[in-house]
């Protein structure tokens, strides 16, 4: 943990400052410590350069699985591709141009997939999850200047109000209990001017026959699934098939990547979670007009998949 970034945490339980209490360092980082809340008393642990303010992942835990075993699938920088930068763009609208010397809070980081984008871009990029996939995060990305990785929980935010620029979360909100109060849960922490940026799933045919295998999917062991998921790597090659393949993609739909690790991973990313709601883009529209935000867009959806992916950004009167 980098000691500045106790110019903008708060404790998530009253919202006081933080005593901190150092018991080791390594390559100018915390590795290891404490941070007391100077009003209630409440601690909470720096761990393995962390700060921890959750002590499990609750119903994350196929995501903490995921992205410790597949924490380098997706990352720009360990695969040479610029797939991940691209889906940033195309999903939030934001330019580099737009990052450079904010402050941005990614909701969901999972492995660091697009805070390592917001990095490069030049923003000051603080990764908040739930799930053990921080220490992914910070495996990838956690030593970087302008980097914070941080373990917390949606619903019980560790910052000061009002103190990011910006703000996204890009296939996250959905995972969570509750889909708008995720959504709105972020709000109170973002300035005035500032702007969210989500990605949420949508209805469509597509998820017809997922949704019925997902209720024996979400009761099998997080590992079974592992290897069950590694069916759409052979499976790509059938999906292919004109006519037949199609059928089969929507009898049993996979990840179609030509990537296998992708296609595992993505595969595994679908059928796995607890939660997994969709919505429709007048919804969305409606959470953003609520908490009163202007200039609201709504960006395309992927018609290659026939997913209907709601990707909308708007900004905080």
């Amino acid at each position: 943990m980098k000691e500045k970034i106790l110019n903008f945490l708060a404790c998530p339980e009253c919202g006081g400052m933080f005593d901190l209490k150092v018991a080791a360092m390594e390559d100018l980082e915390i590795k290891d410590g404490c941070l007391s809340c100077k009003n209630c008393g409440k601690a909470f642990p720096i761990k393995d350069f962390i700060p921890r303010f959750v002590d499990t992942d609750k119903y994350v835990d196929s995501f903490s699985f995921e992205w410790n075993k597949f924490y380098d699938v997706q990352m720009d920088i360990l695969n040479n591709t610029d797939e991940s930068e691209k889906t940033f763009l195309w999903k939030t609208g934001w330019k580099p141009e737009d990052m450079k010397g904010k402050l941005i809070l990614d909701v969901g980081v999972g492995a660091g997939r697009f805070a390592d984008v917001v990095s490069r871009w030049g923003g000051e990029v603080v990764g908040i999850d739930l799930s053990f996939a921080v220490e992914a995060a910070y495996k990838n990305i956690g030593q970087r200047d302008n980097v914070h990785i941080i373990q917390a929980d949606i619903f019980h935010l560790p910052f000061r109000k009002e103190t990011f620029n910006l703000a996204y979360s890009i296939g996250v909100l959905h995972h969570t209990p509750d889909t708008k109060k995720a959504f709105q849960s972020v709000v109170p922490f973002l300035k005035k001017g500032g702007e969210f940026a989500v990605f949420i799933y949508g209805y469509g045919h597509y998820h017809y026959f997922s949704d019925i295998w997902r209720k024996i999917t979400t009761k099998l062991p997080i590992r079974l699934m592992y290897l069950l998921s590694s069916v759409a790597v052979p499976l790509y090659y059938i999906h292919n098939i004109p006519f037949f393949g199609k059928a089969a993609q929507f009898l049993l739909p996979t990840a179609n990547w030509p990537d296998r690790r992708w296609r595992w991973l993505d595969t595994f990313d679908w059928y796995t979670p607890k939660y997994q709601w969709k919505h429709t883009w007048p919804e969305v529209f409606k959470w953003y007009k609520e908490e009163r935000f202007t200039n609201i867009e709504l960006y395309d959806i992927d018609k290659e998949s026939s997913l209907c992916q709601i990707c909308m950004r708007g900004k905080k009167n």
